[in-house]
């Protein structure tokens, strides 16, 4: 078990690994698991990465995420054009229905709105903003809404789980309520939980997802 000071140094570490993100400009500290990650990068795109490789380290149980995007002045654009680069994306993309989708962009500020049958298509359709040139940041509203008409079957789900390799001893609980799907657990790394959550959202008919797993590395050295 990591106590606060390890834990701190190894996030630091692994933030430093990482050729895109200046860690003199994030501020990580640490309590008991819980890490906090603050501070002023210059773009979205380094944002996010801060996010997925404090996520990536082992001890990691909650992460709370504060860091500000402040853009230099080379990399502000209006809104209108951010607006149609989106709007091209989002129609050269085949994985995302055309003319489903709303985007708003305010000061740099990205909205997405709409209906999509799929969580895949909703994780695709951001990925299209993420990375462009003066994002300040996305708000992603996009709802999931099934055509599937086949009643979600729970022991499909926890099968599908147990057949990842990035799974081992795990014991999910899998609760469906309708068109909702709840799953609790504890797993020993962010990566099963986000595995996990990624396997259950291909069910069929599914609309909305609670992960309500517990990340506790340990749990995977006391089994």
């Amino acid at each position: 078990m990591k106590n606060d000071s390890e834990l701190q140094a190894d996030v630091l570490k692994s933030l430093k690994w990482e050729p895109i993100l200046n860690t003199a400009e994030i501020g990580v500290t640490t309590k008991d698991g819980l890490v906090s990650l603050t501070g002023i990068v210059d773009s979205y795109a380094k944002k996010l990465e801060a996010e997925k490789v404090a996520k990536s380290v082992i001890g990691v149980k909650v992460l709370l995420e504060k860091i500000e995007v402040k853009l230099p002045k080379s990399g502000i654009r209006n809104d209108a054009e951010i607006t149609g680069e989106i709007l091209i994306g989002l129609k050269s993309n085949w994985m995302i229905p055309e003319d489903k989708l709303t985007v708003k962009v305010d000061k740099g500020w990205v909205t997405l709105e709409g209906e999509l049958p799929w969580d895949y298509q909703r994780v695709a359709a951001k990925n299209v903003v993420n990375y462009l040139k003066g994002i300040l940041g996305v708000t992603n509203n996009i709802k999931i809404k099934s055509e599937s008409q086949i009643t979600i079957d729970q022991k499909a789900i926890k099968d599908a789980i147990a057949r990842s390799l990035s799974i081992k001893d795990n014991e999910t609980e899998v609760i469906v309520d309708g068109t909702t799907v709840t799953i609790r657990g504890t797993v020993n790394s962010w990566y099963q939980k986000e595995v996990i959550e990624r396997i259950t959202w291909k069910t069929p008919g599914i609309c909305n997802l609670k992960n309500e797993l517990v990340v506790n590395y340990f749990y995977v050295l006391v089994v």
